[in-house]
């Protein structure tokens, strides 16, 4: 049954579904809240359904389950920032592990979160940081309304 029920989220999630994924998610008995691989796939669920106190605790959930879990930092962050926690959203990510930092997403949301908290040095440092790591995140910033303030001084 759980296992006929995580592929079927997955599929409704890929299908852009969320509410679909979600109920099936909610069919899988509770030891699936424990289970880190569920906890994961809820949490994109709740961030593509934009539920952002869902997914923050979602969030949460995954980091006691797997303290090193990155889709924690990443997602816990966004959804903090939605929820305009935007400081607290950059502080968790800041906490992460060493192996976020390789990650072109972290570096971009640290910049957005820093352009917003109005500290234009680090967040273009963070966004140049990101584009090195990977050139297509500079598609992102040419319409990320969070990178008003800084726009103008990135080679987009």
């Amino acid at each position: 049954m759980s296992e006929r029920a995580l592929l079927a989220a997955q599929g409704y999630l890929e299908l852009g579904m969320a509410e679909e994924a979600l109920a099936e998610l909610s069919s899988i008995p509770d030891i699936g809240n424990r289970d880190p691989d569920i906890v994961e796939l809820r949490l994109h669920v709740l961030i593509q359904a934009k539920r952002w106190s869902e997914a923050l605790t979602a969030a949460e959930e995954l980091l006691k389950i797997r303290p090193l879990a990155i889709p924690a930092y990443i997602h816990g962050a966004f959804a903090l920032h939605e929820l305009r926690r935007t400081a607290e959203a950059r502080d968790l990510l800041l906490k992460g592990p060493q192996e976020l930092r390789k990650d072109p997403t972290f570096h971009y949301n640290i910049g957005c979160y820093e352009a917003v908290l109005g500290n234009r040095e680090a967040a273009l440092r963070s966004l140049n940081q990101s584009f090195a790591l990977d050139d297509s995140y500079r598609d992102f910033a040419r319409h990320d309304p969070d990178l008003t303030i800084v726009s103008k001084d990135l080679e987009l």
